[in-house]
């Protein structure tokens, strides 16, 4: 069996279509340089070419819309296992197909790469809509996620236009990397080390005198406003997921 090894990059992922079309050689795996081998397998190295991967983007443009690349980067997104296989089916189909194979949902990848877009997509949105920043002392206002796909570069554009007026960074603490907004621009920023608690929390002496205050403040109105006898745990657990509770001002308990 051949396997393609790859750099876990989207651009790897699009250079090994085209070496895949340019060899005549087409893998039955995709797999990252992580990855154990099987007994038996033949291994071929990719190496990244933006110029490769370039090409195949733009024959993909010709071929499907521009919602469906997006589809495709979304996917890739998921780090599901194997998603790199089916991805490279798909972009297989797509550009020798004589029609658009994208409404085709009675192709198993066609199908399948719609529900993984679904869910990534939902995953961004909760993201979107339970990020809990802390202003630290140097005007920052620092964010925790830990989402279970990697759906921080798809809410770069979002944070930027919400939160234009000050400088931000919002953290994966799963994939050990952020985005940092500084006023003009975003980009991607590793910390050897964060001085961050289970919950998210930066250390209290790193934060804005204000910000502890801020947190009083929001829980006791949080608890003013609510209706003991009305509380629907259920119901709070399917609109707001528990896995992101512990990075919740509200729901923490430090």
């Amino acid at each position: 069996m051949l396997y393609f090894i790859y750099d876990n990059t989207f651009e790897g992922l699009l250079t090994c279509v085209f070496d895949a079309f340019n060899r005549r050689e087409f893998p039955q795996k995709i797999v990252r340089t992580d990855t154990a081998l099987p007994l038996f397998t033949e291994p071929f190295r990719v190496i990244t070419d933006t110029d490769k991967s370039e090409r195949v983007l733009n024959a993909l443009k010709k071929k499907i819309s521009h919602s469906a690349v997006r589809m495709l980067f979304v996917d890739f997104l998921s780090e599901l296992e194997g998603i790199e296989t089916v991805i490279f089916r798909y972009i297989q189909k797509a550009v020798t197909a004589k029609t658009s194979i994208e409404m085709n949902f009675a192709d198993a990848d066609v199908l399948e790469l719609s529900k993984i877009y679904r869910k990534v997509m939902r995953e961004e949105e909760r993201v979107r809509q339970f990020v809990r920043f802390q202003k630290t002392a140097d005007n920052i206002y620092f964010a925790v996620i830990e989402p279970v796909y990697n759906v921080l570069p798809l809410t770069g554009r979002f944070f930027k236009t919400r939160y234009a007026d000050q400088q931000w960074i919002v953290y994966d603490a799963k994939r050990k990397y952020g985005l940092f907004y500084d006023l003009n621009t975003v980009e991607t920023v590793c910390f050897d080390s964060l001085d961050i608690s289970p919950a998210g929390n930066i250390n209290p002496e790193k934060l804005d005198e204000s910000e502890l205050a801020f947190r009083i403040l929001w829980k006791d109105y949080l608890k003013a406003v609510t209706i003991r006898e009305r509380i629907n745990l259920k119901l709070q657990r399917q609109y707001m997921p528990v896995r992101f509770w512990k990075y919740l001002t509200e729901k923490n308990g430090e």
